[in-house]
């Protein structure tokens, strides 16, 4: 994939419209419903492109276990949402993994790997929690759950992808620059949940 296509590719993520994530309304339908959550929620596309991100940044092998320990740990959680098991500041966790990720990215952290999967993997289980709680009142939960996984999988590919920039000479300063911004979006919906 050419610089070009990856940042078209991050412009229209970017360009798409905010959503009240985490309503507790109770809206979710099938498919495209469980697909177009994370896609379509900041807080979402935030976290799970810095994971992509981070492990692009990392390099071998975090480039793919942390896309991978992502999602398997989001299924720990969404299982103890779903079982109505309550975990504390659910919001409050997802605002700080965009924080956390957007400072590990920005400050170039170099974390070992079992650290960086053990950061990432305590982020997945309050993403995991939301949209577990929104499950079981989604018309085709098994629909929802596997359009949300999807979904996260190709949010972090967008992640990995705009990883690649590293490999440029002005690349490493431009992702540590995404990290910045990633980090300032969690904060704003960390003093938007305050």
């Amino acid at each position: 994939m050419t610089p070009s296509r990856i940042l078209f590719t991050l412009a229209v993520m970017l360009t798409a419209t905010a959503a009240a994530a985490h309503t507790g309304e109770g809206a979710a339908g099938g498919f495209a419903s469980g697909f177009f959550h994370p896609i379509f929620g900041w807080d979402h596309v935030i976290a799970m492109v810095a994971v992509g991100l981070w492990g692009a940044f990392l390099g071998q092998p975090a480039i793919w276990i942390l896309p991978v320990v992502f999602p398997l740990v989001m299924a720990i959680g969404g299982a103890l949402g779903v079982a109505g098991v309550p975990l504390p500041a659910v919001e409050t966790g997802i605002a700080l993994s965009g924080i956390v990720l957007g400072l590990m990215i920005a400050l170039a952290v170099r974390a070992p790997l079992w650290v960086a999967a053990v950061i990432v993997g305590i982020f997945a289980i309050f993403h995991g929690h939301a949209h577990g709680t929104e499950l079981p009142e989604a018309a085709n939960p098994y629909a929802y759950a596997v359009g949300f996984v999807i979904a996260t999988g190709l949010l972090h590919l967008c992640g990995i992808a705009l990883g690649f920039l590293t490999l440029l000479p002005w690349g490493r300063n431009a992702i540590r620059a995404t990290g910045v911004a990633i980090a300032a979006i969690g904060g704003a919906f960390l003093v938007g949940i305050a």
